[in-house]
């Protein structure tokens, strides 16, 4: 596929005019990376931004005591690291590879130089990152608020809803994933998807999830905040 293809897949990118798009299609470059590669590090000069067009990558944070919190996964077609080329800040996360990944590079003194050349790309850019900061916040709020088995719940579902099946779904996420996700421990997300199964909400097989109470599955992820 066409970079300008790839990168008319992107949120990022769809308001964007054909030479818009072109101009940015001139400055990406294509890097390949293994699974577990760390892309970039929380606290690190913003040197540009991924465009992950293949494989999965997780954004982290790490506490002071040394705990791992998961706080995305993107899988490709996504971006990450768009925010600190508008702010001049440092990387604000962490990124690395989950498996095996493909990625388009844009250097931030390329970027800036599209917006200058089309003043209109970065006001487009920002339309797309507002709503992904929307988002992370939800997200935010989904991960602090309630009880684990409330914020396990509500994983489920919103993964559920993403996939084109809403009852049937790949289990994509290993439990210590989810768990650096939902900040608790595997063992803790293990007891609670083996208790779901007793009580009939679900059934996992071969690392496949299927729905099998979605009213009792929503009951238990609403949260009052």
């Amino acid at each position: 596929m066409a970079t300008a293809q790839l990168l008319h897949r992107i949120s990022l990118f769809q308001s964007l005019e054909p030479a818009e798009l072109e101009a940015v299609e001139r400055v990406v470059v294509e890097r390949r990376y293994e699974a577990g590669t760390v892309l970039f590090r929380e606290g690190e000069r913003c040197a540009g931004m991924f465009i992950i067009i293949a494989g999965r990558v997780k954004i982290f944070k790490i506490s002071a005591s040394g705990r791992e919190m998961t706080i995305a996964v993107e899988a490709a077609p996504s971006t990450v690291a768009e925010l600190p080329l508008f702010d001049g800040g440092n990387y604000p996360a962490s990124v690395s590879a989950i498996e095996d990944i493909t990625a388009l590079y844009i250097d931030k003194r390329d970027f800036i130089r599209v917006c200058r050349q089309y003043p209109d790309v970065a006001l487009k850019i920002l339309a797309a990152v507002g709503r992904r900061m929307r988002h992370l916040i939800l997200t935010i709020e989904s991960m602090t608020f309630g009880s684990l088995r409330q914020r396990l719940a509500r994983l489920l579902l919103e993964t559920a809803d993403a996939s084109p099946s809403r009852e049937t779904f790949p289990l994509t996420m290993t439990h210590q994933e989810l768990a650096s996700r939902l900040g608790t421990v595997r063992e803790v997300v293990s007891r609670n998807l083996g208790r779901f199964q007793v009580e009939g909400l679900l059934r996992i097989e071969s690392r496949r999830i299927r729905i099998l109470d979605r009213a009792g599955l929503e009951r238990e992820a609403e949260t009052e905040f």
